[in-house]
């Protein structure tokens, strides 16, 4: 489905990039039907460094225009401006994909002037190793085919689902999108943890690593409850489980449930304006 699209990806920051290796990685999308956008030269010689026969700009209008597919990867607070750039530049029935967080597809095809199919996604950093995460959510003119071909884009970085309805997508903000700087302080603290105990910080700092990335791919992999693989780990009266009810008594999953909550409502409150 994508060999024959021609993708603009504006505002190509660390989204846009690792969409665009993993799409050229997998042979998904030929480099000269890919162009990317950037404010900074320096930025875009970069970009055409790691991924050379790609078409890159500093002119939005010019990318989007004759582009199947438009992807905006922009900072919400750059979106009003580059709107008024290209609402005259996209063609009707160009599939608009939107990480923009807070930003509805209603709101993003009236600021474009159209009743366009809108895709609205959020992905996440680990993208840039393909193992990122992504939600996306169809807006009312977007249809299967559409969702489809999102989702074919979005899996050239990793795992995909759809989330309906649309306003869940402040959740998953809250959650997978900001989620991997929670994950990484979890890390920071185990390696911080490992080192008060005596281990060498480099050898703290990987054991913490593969620690966190071993206990996920076990859980993609068996499939089971979280609950079920803690409780392989904790034998009675054991280490685990001493750790694990001060855990539960310092409130870490309050803490977690919390946080979330929070991302969840500045992604409402960049949604409102």
């Amino acid at each position: 489905m994508l060999l024959d699209q021609t993708l603009a990806v504006l505002g190509a920051g660390n989204i846009g990039r690792a969409l665009i290796g993993g799409l050229l990685r997998g042979g998904d999308l030929s480099a000269d039907r890919i162009r990317a956008t950037r404010r900074s030269e320096d930025a875009l010689a970069a970009l055409a460094e790691k991924a050379p026969g790609i078409h890159v700009t500093t002119d939005n209008p010019a990318a989007v225009t004759g582009a199947t597919v438009v992807l905006v990867a922009v900072k919400p607070q750059n979106a009003a401006d580059l709107f008024a750039e290209i609402r005259d530049h996209v063609a009707p029935g160009t599939l608009v994909l939107s990480t923009l967080a807070g930003v509805t597809t209603a709101s993003l095809a009236e600021a474009l002037g159209q009743d366009l199919p809108v895709v609205r996604a959020m992905p996440n950093t680990p993208a840039l190793v393909d193992e990122g995460a992504t939600a996306i959510a169809p807006g009312a003119h977007a249809t299967e085919a559409h969702v489809a071909l999102a989702r074919e884009i979005f899996l050239a970085v990793g795992r995909v689902v759809e989330v309906v309805p649309e306003h869940l997508m402040d959740a998953v903000t809250g959650l997978s999108g900001s989620g991997p700087a929670y994950v990484f302080m979890v890390i920071e603290a185990l390696t911080d943890a490992g080192v008060k105990q005596g281990l060498p910080r480099t050898t703290s700092r990987r054991l913490s690593m593969q620690t966190v990335l071993g206990a996920a791919r076990l859980a993609i992999e068996t499939g089971e409850h979280p609950a079920i693989l803690r409780d392989q780990v904790t034998t009675p009266g054991g280490t685990t489980i001493t750790a694990v009810a001060e855990l539960e008594k310092q409130g870490l999953r309050s803490m977690f449930i919390d946080t979330v909550a929070m991302a969840t409502e500045r992604s409402r409150q960049l949604g409102e304006g």
